[in-house]
């Protein structure tokens, strides 16, 4: 376990998605600048291929893939001062009991740290106390914090591991406002809204707003490509249904990738339902538009929005209008522009918004010993719940790994891992399938 006398700190990164990577790696260097990082990729559906980790741009000094039930097991991995877990709920949970049950005898831990990579929107109690038992439980704003610790406090769990900071990855270059939108960009999201008709409404929006403004150009921002997971399931891409689109998308609208901060440094105004992009554009003091075309409704997430000022409709976009945000809003939203800056400045507040959560770990790390990690689920509390969220790690109960994962197999050389990683691919190929093809059908039949 680490030692009070390390010179050079060093911090794990557990994380199952791409974006959960990006707020994973950014939050380690917001709490350890200097840090060594090491990073491990948690297998699943959702791992990230190497595109997307290029694409997200968050480095580590090493990275690699492991089963969770590996990484509890082997000790060398979480030999660090801060562990981040950047997973699904349930993965966190998993991962606190199964370390909680590995480090049992030990006098001295890693710090473990817990968080959102975005907008809380939905599943709040569910999420909340599947990352109960973590050391510190980041909110990135005022309004999360606040919302975390009733939660806790409401199943008569401590709430004292609950701190205020902000998201990792805001900031960039002040916006500076042409004298009418150059440049528009609807950030799309891979499950939200979830049917084809929904989806293919924004889509044609987006194409008719290029074509009522063709000195516009209209980006249709997209987290991944067809066959690419990310945090959730997208069962219908957007590049699927623009395919499909009579006459195609106009010469000036088109579909792009890459890294979410630099198409904002060329954004007159986003446009999406409720990503989390809104709020690094709101940050930068971009013009920022939630819609509401499709109701405003919790299955949206633009709910959490609900006195921005940033609602409105593609009716409104196409007529001229553009969003101002409320102030206050923003502020309790953790947002830059909302902290006493001028409008698109990433000030000094931004900063210091990581200085709880900093002090907090500092004092974690330098205590002579940390008690075991003590989550709100045990089987005595969730004794219906519990084991099989352990049970998909390759956990028992208690923490400790299942007989059947217990043996994994060394890591293959040469040819061995070229078929195994072959495999691999192919097996999460079919699965992909199998979600963005096969179910959807099954659905639909069973709707007739």
């Amino acid at each position: 376990m680490p030692s009070p006398t390390h010179s050079a700190p060093r911090v794990a990164v557990l994380a199952d998605s791409d974006t959960r990577w990006k707020w994973g790696a950014l939050t380690a260097r917001r709490l350890h600048p200097d840090a060594r990082l090491d990073g491990y990729l948690l297998r699943g559906r959702a791992t990230p291929t190497v595109r997307q980790l290029g694409e997200v741009g968050a480095r580590a000094d090493s990275l690699r893939e492991i089963r969770g039930v590996d990484f509890v097991r082997e000790t060398d991995r979480t030999r660090c001062d801060v562990l981040v877990l950047a997973c699904v709920g349930g993965a966190v949970q998993a991962m606190v009991h199964g370390l909680a049950h590995a480090w049992r005898t030990d006098r001295r831990r890693p710090v473990v740290v817990t968080g959102y990579v975005g907008v809380v929107y939905e599943k709040l109690a569910d999420g909340l106390l599947l990352r109960h038992g973590a050391d510190v439980v980041l909110a990135n704003s005022r309004h999360d914090a606040d919302r975390f610790r009733a939660v806790y406090r409401g199943v008569g769990a401590p709430d004292d591991s609950v701190v205020e900071c902000a998201l990792p990855f805001l900031g960039g270059a002040p916006y500076r406002a042409p004298d009418a939108p150059r440049t528009v960009v609807f950030a799309a999201q891979p499950s939200v809204p979830e049917t084809r008709e929904a989806r293919t409404y924004l889509l044609r929006r987006a194409v008719e707003h290029a074509r009522r403004h063709p000195d516009r150009e209209v980006l249709i921002k997209l987290r991944s490509k067809p066959g690419e997971h990310t945090t959730h399931v997208e069962e219908l891409p957007y590049q699927k249904l623009a395919g499909r689109l009579p006459g195609g998308l106009p010469p000036n609208c088109r579909l792009v990738y890459g890294n979410m901060g630099e198409v904002l440094d060329r954004t007159d105004l986003m446009v999406t339902v409720s990503s989390t992009a809104a709020l690094e554009s709101l940050h930068r003091g971009i013009p920022t538009a939630v819609l509401t075309d499709l109701g405003v409704r919790e299955a949206l997430g633009n709910h959490h929005f609900l006195g921005s000022g940033c609602l409105a409709s593609w009716d409104e976009l196409d007529a001229g209008h553009r969003p101002e945000p409320d102030p206050a809003w923003l502020a309790r939203q953790g947002v830059a522009r909302g902290m006493g800056a001028p409008p698109g400045r990433s000030p000094g507040e931004y900063e210091r918004a990581f200085d709880a959560a900093r002090d907090r770990v500092a004092e974690l790390a330098a205590a002579d010993q940390l008690p075991p990690p003590a989550p709100y689920y045990t089987p005595r509390t969730a004794p219906g719940y519990l084991p099989g969220i352990l049970a998909r790690y390759g956990l028992d109960p208690h923490g400790a790994p299942l007989a059947g994962f217990a043996d994994a197999p060394q890591e293959a050389g040469g040819l061995r891992r070229f078929a195994r990683d072959a495999v691999r691919e192919a097996a999460r190929g079919a699965y992909r399938h199998g979600v963005q093809r096969v179910a959807p059908a099954i659905r639909r039949w069973g709707q007739l």
